[in-house]
């Protein structure tokens, strides 16, 4: 079988031009190095002015006396300046100690009776009176259970 010969058809030699593909490289790598170049000597230039500068920033701003402490309401104690001026501390107690006498104080209030408003009569009870009068208003009556085996009562289905 002879081999067929298409003298149009011809073979690439190369898809890319090699020429312009390394003239964009060296362009590219000059152009990047006087850019590293450009941006180093800002920075320096940046770096040496701000160490040079000699006036007192924008924003000092004179404190007042008083920055020190929150305003009130404080929820933790915080030391208070006395009327001399001399920093005295809250108390000794610490976060855990406060939160254990909150909670001594709620478990009061829970189980001993008082008053709520006297103006209008109204009064605190201990929760376990307070649970059994709510039991009694709802009349709420135990729920009647049968044994396991006992058959239901005539008339009912399952």
């Amino acid at each position: 079988m002879p081999e067929i010969v298409n003298p149009e058809t011809h073979h690439e030699r190369s898809d890319v031009n090699v020429r312009a593909l390394l003239i964009f490289m060296a362009i590219f790598i000059v152009f990047a190095a006087i850019s590293h170049l450009l941006l180093w000597g800002m920075f320096k230039y940046f770096a040496e002015m701000a160490r040079n500068k000699t006036t007192a920033p924008l924003t000092d701003v004179a404190r007042p006396p008083d920055a020190s402490i929150p305003q009130q309401p404080r929820l933790q104690p915080f030391p208070n300046r006395d009327p001399r001026g001399i920093m005295m501390p809250p108390n000794t107690t610490t976060p855990a100690v406060d939160m254990e006498d909150m909670r001594a104080a709620d478990e009061q209030a829970l189980h001993t009776p008082g008053w709520v408003d006297k103006h209008k009569g109204v009064v605190r009870l201990p929760i376990d009176v307070a649970k059994q009068l709510a039991v009694q208003r709802l009349h709420v009556a135990p729920a009647l259970s049968r044994p396991a085996g006992e058959p239901a009562p005539r008339g009912v289905q399952k």
